[in-house]
């Protein structure tokens, strides 16, 4: 399949894409994460618990990057 991505507005993308996503993690417990995953999440806490890094939840982040972009 071949998306006409030439042709396609910002919001067209995005929503192709949350199409995409929500697809991918309707069976999300047939994909098994890779083994480096583990580590980057422990590191990622470690920074959260020290304040070095702060991170919000995914429907925050999806609201902010759609008020930035639309």
């Amino acid at each position: 399949m071949t998306l006409p991505l030439e042709k396609m507005t910002r919001e067209e993308k995005l929503q192709a894409m949350e199409v995409l996503w929500i697809d991918l993690t309707r069976n999300e417990k047939e994909y098994n994460s890779p083994d480096w995953h583990k580590d980057i999440l422990e590191l990622r806490e470690k920074r959260i618990q020290s304040g070095q890094e702060k991170y919000q939840d995914w429907e925050s982040a999806k609201k902010d990057l759609r008020d930035r972009l639309l």
